[in-house]
């Protein structure tokens, strides 16, 4: 991260959710670094002592921990007050909490899509909403975290596949209207980096000793990633897309769609629909 984002993260106070892993928890060691006081969310409070304790190793003040379901309407508004009562104020929220639904479309059921929105959809909502006062007073900046998935989907995916172009239309839509109130938007959109979430199934729950179903080459290390996210939150950047391999995507789905298509032809043809626990989205 470069001196200009560490200066903009300094003192700032800063909600992330689903911070006990993958790119939550190496956003939160990245800001702790840049001197941002953190309050950290997430289902799994052993997993957030452990990020805590290794902020804290680091020389960093220790952060605020708190126990959060995002699909749960009580809770986001929850950390929001503890927020306050340890820091006083808000200036920037992370929505990061998330999962994916996968399977082929025969095979998946009503619930199954339903569950993907309660997290991904809703609980960025319940996220956005329960923080927007606070974010308001202090002028501060609402980050979503969507996908490359949410610019184009592919065979197997398609529960998260709408999950993430909802995100991505919701911080299209929001965008102008909170900036007239002083308040910035950005939506980061990755493709393949390093993290849980290929091997947490359909219902949430981590299978840690599954493999990376993604080619090694193609996925890129969450430190370098995270360095990207974070450079562009502090420039207050609209959208920004992270991997290479996710750029190209976004040009071809915009310009040259019709090769996304026949790629996604062979792809439903080879693999008969994707599998579903672990998943692989």
């Amino acid at each position: 991260m470069g001196a200009g984002a560490t200066q903009r993260f300094h003192d700032r106070v800063v909600l992330i959710t689903g911070a006990s892993s993958g790119i939550g928890e190496e956003m939160a060691v990245q800001l702790a670094r840049a001197g941002a006081r953190l309050v950290l969310a997430a289902r799994r409070i052993e997993r957030l002592e452990e990020v805590r304790g290794r902020i804290g190793a680091s020389g960093s003040p220790e952060p605020l921990i708190v126990a959060c379901d995002v699909t749960r309407d009580e809770d986001p508004p929850r950390v929001v007050a503890e927020t306050l009562a340890r820091w006083g104020r808000l200036d920037i929220v992370i929505a990061n909490a998330g999962f994916g639904v996968v399977g082929s479309f025969a095979k998946l059921s009503v619930p199954d899509y339903r569950r993907q929105f309660e997290t991904n959809v809703f609980g960025v909502l319940r996220t956005l909403h329960a923080a927007l006062p606070e974010v308001l007073k202090s002028h501060g900046q609402l980050v979503i975290l969507g996908s490359v998935a949410g610019w184009t989907a592919s065979p197997g995916a398609s529960p998260y596949a709408m999950s993430k172009f909802a995100v991505r239309a919701l911080a299209n839509s929001i965008t102008p209207e909170l900036a007239l109130l002083g308040v910035r938007v950005t939506l980061i959109s990755p493709g393949f980096v390093e993290s849980d979430i290929r091997r947490t199934d359909n219902l949430g729950r981590l299978h840690a000793e599954a493999a990376e179903p993604i080619p090694r080459w193609l996925v890129v290390a969450r430190s370098r990633a995270v360095e990207h996210m974070l450079r562009a939150i502090a420039r207050g950047q609209r959208e920004v897309i992270i991997t290479g391999h996710g750029k190209l995507f976004v040009i071809l789905e915009r310009f040259f769609p019709w090769v996304l298509r026949a790629a996604a032809r062979k792809m439903a043809a080879t693999r008969g629909g994707y599998r579903t626990e672990p998943h692989s989205g």
